[in-house]
């Protein structure tokens, strides 16, 4: 490994330590020592005007408190350092894609990512829907701080009779409301929790009746598992604690026993180092859809497989032109082809679109792929060489027959529910996709490693991948952060304080006007007073780092400090978030 290591004393640049621990592991997995040919540097803010200086920062500017607050209805951390994972799985990226470009003649030698552009890619989504043509009513509500409302929360925490603390999931209606019958629920008011329930991913709000919550409080926790059996809904208990359950590596690499084809005649550039490549993608949500997205802004050819009629989840609104905006900011720039698995037509399509292919993706349920005749040991009769990627919910940790794999799930059981809250609230699951978002980008790593070894070899491999791999992944804290570690509300917004603040507290209170015994009632009262503009002075006179809170991510798309990182079209979407050279 090559760490170029910025100019010391500039915080703007300098290195993030969580990514770089998070990239060196990743790098060290691809066991080719060719990576360590290539220099790699992560920094807080790329290309970004924005100050940003630490985790913590990066989250307040860039929007994941304000999305991952929207279930409190306030802004509020991950006490996890998130976006430095991410950008560490980015860099590991950027690595591996710098030597396929060599390999296609390009003379790339150093590639270059931050924190600030992780975390814009981590919200791509939520920062897409909240663009697009029309109101996204889940974006900005933290906005009304100067109205002293105070939103009512919007999650989905369910406590048992014999408290414990569990995640539900459901997947279509028929189940949903059938797991509610079986315990005694009002109709209405099952009804009515469907929309906002189904709608969590999206929004990362949940508004359920409070009967709902009252109906499984009256119910022991075997009684609600029963219900959920009953149904085909799926439960598992929140973990209490941080650390998963059993580690498992990012992903695994199975080569094939016997070398096949790989592509040749590949002509790169620094600003595509995977062109030539072509990629067929079988993907649903936003896991797959996100591990085709990065190979696509790095150069790849992404051909994308759709039922007939199309992906439903393009008519998911908010809309942009005639599309779902969510859909679009992973799925834009892929070419579409409709193929019908259940036929055998279908089946041969899929094989030919292979045979010409140097990876196949899919996240498709266990056992699908074996039924269909399209698993690993099928396709690679038709192109030897083939990479195969499944991007799976929880690969071999549940065994042969896990529950449903879905983001809030995999938070529960991987002890990620508990890591991201901070030490004086429960364990619960962020409504932010987190793995999601993390599944997808190991999945591409995965896949960027077993090109490199394909390149090596001459040999194609099956890569497996899952949402709970990718939760182990984050690193967790010895110390969860206490109930300090939050936003401070001003008139107009809220600021996030730098550890200065918890170091030496008599600089906050000195900065706002207070005694140094000021305790926490009389710093909100005065932080009240008067809009952030008017305290970030003060506060940096004092010595106290403070970074703004975003609270719409909308106005963060038209805000010119972003726009180097930024594309802004019918929808805004983070730009490709390496520099290579």
């Amino acid at each position: 490994m090559t760490l170029c290591v910025p100019r010391a004393g500039d915080p703007a640049t300098a290195t993030a330590p969580v990514a770089v621990g998070v990239a060196a592991h990743l790098l060290d997995l691809v066991g080719d020592p060719a990576t360590a040919t290539v220099g790699w540097e992560i920094d807080w803010r790329g290309p970004l005007s924005v100050p940003l200086a630490d985790e913590r920062a990066v989250q307040a500017a860039c929007g994941i408190m304000h999305v991952h607050g929207r279930a409190a209805g306030r802004p509020a951390p991950l006490a996890v350092d998130y976006a430095s994972t991410v950008a560490g799985v980015l860099a590991a990226q950027g690595v591996c894609a710098a030597l396929l470009a060599r390999a296609g003649g390009a003379d790339v030698t150093q590639v270059r990512t931050s924190v600030g552009q992780a975390a814009l890619l981590a919200l791509a989504q939520y920062l897409a829907a909240a663009t697009a043509d029309g109101d996204d009513p889940a974006d900005g509500h933290p906005s009304r701080a100067g109205s002293g409302e105070e939103p009512a929360p919007a999650d989905c925490s369910f406590v048992s009779a014999d408290g414990m603390r569990f995640e539900l999931e459901a997947l279509d209606a028929e189940r949903w409301l059938d797991f509610w019958r079986l315990l005694g629920a009002d109709r209405a008011d099952t009804g009515r929790g469907w929309r906002s329930f189904q709608q969590r991913f999206a929004t990362a709000t949940c508004v359920l009746p409070p009967a709902l919550s009252a109906t499984v409080r009256r119910a022991s926790f075997a009684a609600v598992r029963s219900a959920a059996d009953r149904s085909g809904a799926a439960v598992l208990p929140v973990r209490q604690e941080p650390l998963p359950p059993t580690p498992t590596p990012p992903w695994t690499l199975t080569p094939f026993p016997e070398p096949g084809a790989t592509t040749t005649g590949r002509a790169c550039t620094a600003a595509a180092p995977l062109a030539g490549l072509r990629v067929v993608e079988s993907a649903r949500r936003v896991q797959g859809p996100m591990a085709g997205h990065v190979l696509r802004l790095l150069g790849a050819d992404v051909v994308r497989i759709e039922p007939p009629g199309g992906d439903p989840m393009r008519g998911i609104p908010p809309t942009a032109g005639t599309t779902s905006a969510r859909f679009s900011v992973l799925n834009a720039g892929k070419a579409v082809t409709e193929i019908d698995f259940t036929t055998d037509a279908g089946r041969r399509a899929v094989r030919a679109l292979v045979s010409e292919a140097d990876v196949f993706l899919h996240n498709w349920a266990p056992g699908k792929a074996a039924r269909l005749g399209l698993d690993a040991e099928d396709l690679r009769a038709a192109r030897p060489g083939l990479v195969y990627a499944w991007a799976s919910g929880w690969g071999d940790a549940l065994g042969p027959h896990p529950p449903v794999g879905t983001d809030y799930l995999v938070q529960a059981h991987s002890g990620l529910a508990a890591a991201v809250r901070p030490a004086d609230e429960p364990p619960a699951p962020s409504l932010m996709t987190l793995t999601d978002v993390l599944g997808g980008l190991v999945c591409a790593q995965g896949v960027l490693a077993a090109l490199l070894a394909r390149r090596r070899t001459g040999r194609g491999a099956r890569v497996d991948s899952s949402l709970y791999s990718a939760a182990a992944l984050v690193p967790r804290r010895r110390r969860r952060p206490g109930p300090l570690d939050r936003p401070l509300r001003t008139r107009d917004g809220y600021v996030w304080l730098g550890p200065q603040t918890r170091e030496r507290p008599e600089r906050l209170t000195r900065a706002l006007g207070l005694g140094a015994s000021a305790g926490a009632d009389a710093i909100a009262s005065r932080a009240r007073t008067r809009p952030t503009a008017d305290w970030l002075p003060g506060l940096a006179a004092a010595g106290v780092a403070a970074t703004p809170v975003c609270t719409s991510l909308s106005d963060l798309a038209r805000d010119p400090r972003f726009a180097p990182a930024l594309t802004v079209g019918e929808y805004a979407a983070p730009l490709a978030p390496w520099e290579f050279s």
